[in-house]
């Protein structure tokens, strides 16, 4: 009898801290789905293909550049996914989202965002993540990415927010 080979997932979890918004400005920013390029580096668009807009079922089409393409192309071709809000807990300030479909090689994907904690200033942000192996990468580069990408996500929300303060 043949064994079957089994590869585990490759889960991981990022954070990120923001001091100078409070975590329901930025959970204002995360849950607007469907607008998801405003924040992310490389992400030149992301805007709804189904449902509404920050609720259970929403699916959103996003493309940009930080990820190679199945054929192993470089940053150069956009790489593109479409992904569907699968929970949303609002009071806890937590949502779950699966992709779909892609151009990158994820086969099954689901990742969860939470701002955590804060008060009036701060908060810190985590994103989990599930997938199975990715064909051209390794865990450590994808773990990378993802650091990186929130680490610039919430820099970018954070200083949208002092620029508002600063204004008023």
């Amino acid at each position: 009898m043949e064994e079957k080979s089994s590869v585990a997932k490759w889960e991981g979890k990022v954070s990120t801290t923001v001091t100078k918004a409070s975590a329901d400005e930025i959970w204002s920013l995360f849950i607007d789905f469907f607008n998801f390029h405003n924040w992310f580096p490389n992400m030149s668009t992301c805007y709804g293909v189904h449902g509404v807009n920050g609720e259970v079922g929403g699916v959103r089409y996003c493309a940009g550049f930080s990820l190679p393409t199945e054929d192993g192309s470089a940053e150069q071709n956009c790489s593109w996914s479409k992904e569907r809000l699968v929970a949303v807990d609002r009071n806890k300030m937590s949502m779950s989202y699966e992709m779909v479909d892609c151009n990158v090689g994820f086969k099954s994907y689901l990742s969860t965002l939470k701002v955590v904690g804060g008060g009036d200033e701060g908060c810190e942000i985590e994103w989990l993540f599930a997938v199975d192996p990715v064909e051209g990468l390794t865990y450590d580069y994808l773990l990378q990415k993802y650091q990186d990408g929130l680490d610039q996500t919430a820099k970018k929300m954070e200083d949208s927010f002092v620029q508002k303060k600063v204004v008023q």
